[in-house]
């Protein structure tokens, strides 16, 4: 069956030999790696995948080196084996109740009115931000210029090509600890593999499931995945508001094995197969049959019972999402509503709850607009859109780093090496700073 499926996707393979990106998703619940490369129309050709079981990240951090890079390894082989494609470089995914974002404001004043406000201009303002003092042990993973102002003209998207003396830009900026992004990146060299960019997931899960109208029209991305919550915001096409909430469907899960007093894999099937976010969804005599222990009667848990449990902590859950979407002071902007994504959104009714708590439009969100092509339609679920975001993060910016077969291998081995020249894309200034100090740290450690 495997064999089949590689040997179909390399001849449907589009004709332009583009870009292949790998994105390797560390979550807390899977392992997800998938290799994808762009088509004419600038979408994604999915050429392969692999899954895992994540045994060593507990809440988007890495709580055991050995078992996260036996789970790593395990992904990159399958994927490796359907796609037929050799893995050197990976984009991988960030997240983890350590994320946290600021604004803040940078000015640069320029020398001479008569000049263009120029790229380089807007780089060194960029820059500036990167050099921002930070708390110990925390550094700068994004920069995400919103609006700028030119001599007190303000909501100025892209003010390159513009004359003025006083520059000025409101920035996103998302940090993160420095200690938990040399786990991922210790645990992706110890798989044998490089990290090309660390990307913050509920970004990477926008770029998959998001339309520009919708960020233009303003949108909460909420991506319930296994250990967190990640929640993003945007308005007039620009990210205002980025958070972490420190659980997620783990949660669910926990609770539930503490309330029907089971075991927690039974609790995870049971949520999976019979869950619900609404108890009035549930009829009164529908029960689920548990096989007892050894020598034990089976038990007999009451739907109404299980789907109480979840709603009660989907509740919880909602209200957090709700807080930083009222905090972040864009509620009432938010014509797109709230979009739900990951494992989480999976859930029966979810979208009704977020409506009744919220009062918002609510949809799910699911990564196959931007896909032209999947070896397999398991792909196009919610809690793959952060793997594929990463592939699609992955196109911004720069050359292929895996070859199709060895004997290519020797065309881009040069570009094996970390790339040390400017990065173009702005939003990735921060985080190619960040991910250069992590990889200086790593080799000074070797």
């Amino acid at each position: 069956m495997t064999q089949n499926t590689t040997s179909q996707n390399q001849s449907e393979q589009p004709i332009d030999q583009s870009d292949i990106i790998v994105g390797l998703d560390i979550g807390t619940t899977k392992i997800a790696c998938l290799v994808g490369r762009r088509t004419e129309n600038n979408k994604v050709h999915l050429l392969g995948y692999g899954i895992s079981e994540s045994l060593g990240v507990n809440r988007g951090v890495v709580s055991n080196i050995e078992k996260t890079v036996t789970s790593i390894r395990t992904a990159i082989a399958e994927a490796e084996k359907n796609s037929g494609v050799e893995i050197k470089v990976v984009n991988v995914g960030i997240a983890g109740q350590h994320i946290s974002s600021i604004q803040h404001r940078g000015l640069l004043t320029r020398n001479n009115l008569e000049d263009e406000i120029s790229k380089a201009d807007i780089e060194a303002l960029i820059n500036d931000m990167t050099k921002l003092s930070m708390n110990p042990g925390e550094q700068i993973i994004h920069v995400l210029p919103q609006e700028y102002t030119v001599d007190n003209e303000q909501g100025i998207k892209d003010p390159v090509g513009m004359s003025g003396i006083r520059l000025e830009a409101n920035f996103h900026i998302i940090t993160g600890h420095v200690a938990a992004a040399r786990n991922i990146y210790r645990c992706v060299t110890k798989a044998g593999l490089q990290v090309d960019n660390l990307v913050l997931e509920p970004l990477a899960s926008s770029e998959a499931v998001l339309t520009e109208e919708e960020k233009e029209a303003g949108i909460a991305l909420v991506d319930i995945g296994g250990g967190t919550t990640d929640i993003a915001i945007f308005q007039d096409g620009i990210i205002r508001h980025t958070a972490v909430i420190p659980f997620g469907g783990n949660a669910i899960t926990d609770d539930i094995k503490q309330g029907c007093t089971i075991m927690r894999y039974q609790a995870e099937m049971l949520k999976k197969k019979f869950g619900s976010a609404l108890s009035l969804e549930m009829k009164d005599n529908d029960v689920a049959v548990i096989p007892g222990l050894k020598g034990r009667e089976p038990k007999e848990i009451k739907l109404t019972t299980l789907a109480s449990i979840i709603q009660a902590r989907m509740e919880e859950i909602i209200e957090h999402v709700y807080f930083e979407i009222k905090s972040s002071g864009f509620e009432k902007k938010l014509i797109g509503g709230i979009v739900i994504t990951g494992g989480g959104s999976q859930m029966k009714h979810i979208t009704q709850l977020f409506q009744y708590v919220t009062g918002m439009d609510c949809r799910i969100g699911y990564p196959n607009e931007h896909v032209s092509k999947s070896p397999n339609k398991e792909l196009f679920l919610p809690m793959f859109s952060t793997g594929i975001g990463l592939v699609m993060k992955g196109f911004e910016g720069h050359s292929t780093h895996v070859s199709e077969s060895k004997p290519v291998e020797k065309e881009v081995k040069p570009l094996e090496a970390p790339v040390e020249q400017p990065i173009v894309k702005q939003e990735k200034r921060g985080m190619a700073a960040f991910l250069n100090s992590v990889r200086e740290w790593f080799e000074t450690e070797e």
